[in-house]
C-alpha cells in the first residue's frame, strides 16, 4: 500500500435515494409477488412443468449472485485496485444469497418430480445403488443447507467488514477481508461445484461429468460481470458513481467479459469433444439429447451466440470503452445464460425436442422481482462505493 493509504479520499461517499426509487421498489415488488401467485398455481395445475420450470429460473439468479460473490472474493485475495469502487455492488447482490435460500424451497417441496432416483428403491439400478452414498435425500438436503448458509456467511462477512471500514478507514479490515477470501474461495468453489452436481448434473443420474464444475463456473463468472456491469450502468445513468466508474473500469470489466467468454467456449468443447471421442453411452446420453430435433436448434445458437459474437464484438479495444457497446454486449451475454441454463434443464422433462411453457415464464419474474426488490432495499443502506479502502485512490486514478 502506498503512502496516501491512512488520507481519506474524495468524493466522500455517495448514497442511494430509496424514496426517489421507491415507485421502483413497488413495481419490483409486485412483479415478485405476480409471478409468485402465478407459479404456485402453476404448481398445482402442471406440478412437473412447475418444478423444472422453477428450477431453470431459480438455477439462473443463483449463478449471477454467486458469481458477484466470487469477483468479491477474488478482488481481496488478489489485492486488486482498479475494483474497488465497483465492490459494493458486488457485496450488495451478494447479500441477496439468504433470500435466495428461501427461493429454493419450491425445488425441495416439488423434489421428486426432478430428482427421480429419490423413488428409485434398491436393487433396481446397478448404477444408482452405487452412488447411493452421495445420491440420498438426507444426504442432499444436508449439503444444500450447508451450501447457503456458507454462501451467505461468507457474503455477509465480506460486506459487513467493508462497512466497517467506511466508518474509520482503519487498513485492518482489509486484510480481515483478504484473510477471509482466502477461506471463502474454497467454500465457493466446494458450493458451486456440488450445487451444480446436486441440482443440475442429478437430473440425470446415470450420466456424470468431471468438467461440469468448470463448465458451470464460466458461465457464472462471465453473466455476473455482464450483470455488474448493467448495474453500475444504471446507477450512474440514475446521476451515481459518474465521478468515481471512469470508461477506464468499463474496459477492465470488458476484458473479463472477452476472457469468461473465451474460457466458456474451451471448457464447454473440451467437455463435448473428449465424451464425443470416448463415444461412451452412458457419457454421450447429454449430448445426445441436446443434439435432437430442435434442442440441437437452440445448441447451436448457444454456441454462436455466447462465443462467436461476443469474442468477435469484444476484440476491439473500442467496443470495451464505448458505454453503450458493452452494455449491450452485456445483456446478450445475460441472455445466452439463461438460454445455457434453459438447455441444462428443461431437456431432462422434454427429451425429444423443446417445449415452451407458459409456466417458463412466471418463475422468472417471481425470482428475479423478488431479488431487485431485496437488492433495492440493500442498496441505500451504505456508500455506493468503499469510502476509506486503502486502495481507492489507485482506482479512481485507473488507466490502461
Amino acid at each position: 500500500m502506498s503512502d496516501r493509504s491512512h488520507v481519506l479520499p474524495a468524493p466522500e461517499g455517495e448514497f442511494f435515494e430509496t424514496n426517489r426509487f421507491a415507485g421502483l421498489s413497488l413495481i419490483c415488488g409486485a412483479v415478485g409477488l405476480i409471478g409468485l401467485v402465478l407459479s404456485f398455481i402453476g404448481a398445482f395445475v402442471s406440478p412437473v412443468q412447475f418444478s423444472f420450470s422453477w428450477l431453470f429460473a431459480f438455477i439462473f439468479f443463483f449463478t449471477l449472485c454467486i458469481g458477484c460473490l466470487f469477483w468479491t472474493i477474488v478482488h481481496h485475495v488478489v489485492d486488486a485496485e482498479w475494483s474497488v469502487v465497483v465492490r459494493r455492488q458486488l457485496e450488495n447482490i451478494a447479500l441477496l444469497m439468504p433470500v435466495l435460500a428461501v427461493l429454493f424451497l419450491p425445488i425441495l417441496l416439488w423434489r421428486k418430480y426432478l430428482y427421480r432416483w429419490m423413488d428409485v428403491p434398491l436393487g433396481v439400478d446397478a448404477g444408482l445403488d452405487a452412488k447411493r452414498a452421495y445420491l440420498n435425500w438426507g444426504f442432499f438436503l444436508g449439503r444444500a443447507i450447508f451450501f447457503f448458509v456458507a454462501l451467505s456467511l461468507v457474503a455477509w462477512l465480506m460486506r459487513s467488514l467493508s462497512v466497517r471500514q467506511d466508518r474509520d478507514g482503519n487498513p485492518r479490515f482489509t486484510l480481515m477481508m483478504r484473510k477471509l477470501g482466502f477461506v471463502g474461495l474454497p467454500i465457493f468453489a466446494l458450493c458451486l461445484t456440488f450445487g451444480a452436481f446436486d441440482w443440475l448434473m442429478s437430473l440425470n443420474w446415470h450420466w456424470f461429468s468431471t468438467m461440469w464444475g468448470p463448465y458451470i463456473f464460466a458461465g457464472t463468472a462471465g453473466s455476473s460481470m455482464a450483470l455488474l456491469i448493467l448495474v453500475i450502468t444504471a446507477l450512474r445513468r440514475a446521476g451515481y458513481l459518474k465521478e468515481v466508474v471512469s470508461i477506464e473500469h468499463y474496459h477492465i470489466m470488458g476484458k473479463w467479459l472477452l476472457a469468461f467468454t473465451v474460457f466458456w467456449a474451451y471448457i464447454g468443447f473440451s467437455q463435448y469433444m473428449l465424451y464425443w471421442y470416448a463415444n461412451i453411452p452412458e457419457e454421450t446420453q447429454y449430448f445426445i439429447i441436446r443434439n435432437t430435433e430442435s434442442w440441437n436448434v437452440l445448441s447451436w445458437f448457444l454456441v454462436i451466440g455466447r462465443f462467436f459474437v461476443p469474442f468477435a464484438l469484444l476484440l476491439p479495444r473500442a467496443t470495451k470503452k464505448s458505454v453503450t457497446g458493452i452494455c449491450c454486449l452485456a445483456g446478450w451475454i445475460l441472455c445466452m445464460q439463461l438460454l445455457d441454463m434453459y438447455i441444462i434443464v428443461l431437456p431432462a422433462l422434454h427429451g425429444t425436442g423443446v417445449h415452451l411453457s407458459i409456466l417458463d415464464f412466471p418463475p422468472l419474474f417471481a425470482i428475479g422481482g423478488t431479488l431487485a426488490f431485496f437488492y433495492l432495499r440493500i442498496v441505500g443502506k451504505t456508500s455506493l462505493f468503499p469510502v476509506r479502502d486503502p486502495r481507492l485512490l489507485e482506482s479512481l486514478r485507473l488507466t490502461n
